[in-house]
């Protein structure tokens, strides 16, 4: 390459780095294994996870018993709690309140999405707020928006696109970041745990004027819109970062919402789909959980 080259078109010549979630999520997964076994080495419990799935969606069953292996496999005590479609909103509710009263549970999770007679937000407000390791508690997530405040826990979705950056030496702090997707799973707090780290954030989404040229700005971009392939390589700003959160099918096979074989060759580093911000989703949820079984056994975290 000339030496004259200027830096923009260097970087929109060479192929992106990858940023392998599979590999990250290993390297968190074996440090958590660690921690559970020096948690038992000293006498302590190891940490309790209950997972409570309503109905019969395939991908919410598959995905469950993905979590039960991995928390099994790190030591882990791993409830599943597996109820019909016809269970009523008042009886998981009372699930609920019985894994908040028991002493050997650090975390609850609820699998959503939950069948449509069951009110999502009454059910997710009974999770005792040190046992919500989801992170999606309306009190974790209010001051995971306000400044000088901390929540207990960070959303493990969001937590784990954060987590890819760190471990891939991105700089956040003063960057500019745009989101594009607003969602309470991912967009809303990612921007937010972004912002919180001291980057310039803007969301975008479907009602944003000049969407393409907005994006293009970001230094470091996160796609969690659900339009497969939607972001092209003139929407990417050459060498920035790109965390791609989606998940869709496009003739029997996984892609993201970013157009990978493009935008490859514009940014500086990326996350494939799959085997990018998936890996990290679990690991995250059971570092929460980890956190927690410290924190309510008086240990440092």
């Amino acid at each position: 390459m000339s030496t004259t080259t200027n830096d923009s078109t260097a970087l929109a010549a060479t192929t992106a780095k990858l940023i392998d979630g599979k590999e990250i999520a290993t390297n968190v997964r074996k440090t958590i294994k660690e921690d559970v076994e020096k948690l038992i080495k000293d006498g302590k419990r190891a940490p309790g996870l209950v997972v409570i799935l309503v109905g019969d969606r395939p991908d919410s069953h598959t995905y469950v018993r993905s979590k039960k292996k991995t928390a099994s496999d790190l030591g882990f005590v791993s409830i599943d709690c597996i109820l019909p479609a016809s269970t009523s909103q008042e009886e998981v509710i009372e699930i609920v309140r019985k894994y908040n009263n028991s002493d050997e549970v650090d975390g609850i999770l609820v699998q959503l999405p939950l069948p449509s007679h069951i009110n999502e937000e009454s059910v997710l407000n009974e999770i005792d707020i040190t046992k919500d390791v989801d992170g999606f508690h309306p009190v974790n997530i209010g001051k995971l928006s306000m400044r000088n405040r901390k929540s207990l826990f960070e959303p493990c979705t969001p937590k784990g696109c954060i987590e890819l950056l760190i471990r891939s030496g991105v700089q956040i702090e003063g960057k500019n970041a745009v989101v594009l997707g607003r969602s309470n799973i991912v967009g809303l707090p990612v921007a937010m745990m972004l912002m919180n780290r001291n980057a310039t954030v803007t969301i975008c989404h479907s009602k944003t004027a000049n969407l393409q040229q907005v994006v293009s700005q970001a230094d470091i971009l996160v796609v969690a819109i659900g339009v497969a392939r939607m972001v092209k390589a003139d929407w990417v700003k050459p060498g920035a970062i790109v965390i791609d959160v989606g998940m869709n099918t496009v003739d029997g096979k996984l892609c993201g919402d970013v157009d990978f074989a493009q935008v490859k060759e514009v940014a500086s580093q990326i996350t494939p789909v799959p085997g990018g911000v998936g890996p990290m989703t679990i690991a995250m949820l059971l570092n929460n959980t980890l956190i927690s079984a410290k924190r309510r056994q008086g240990l440092d975290i």
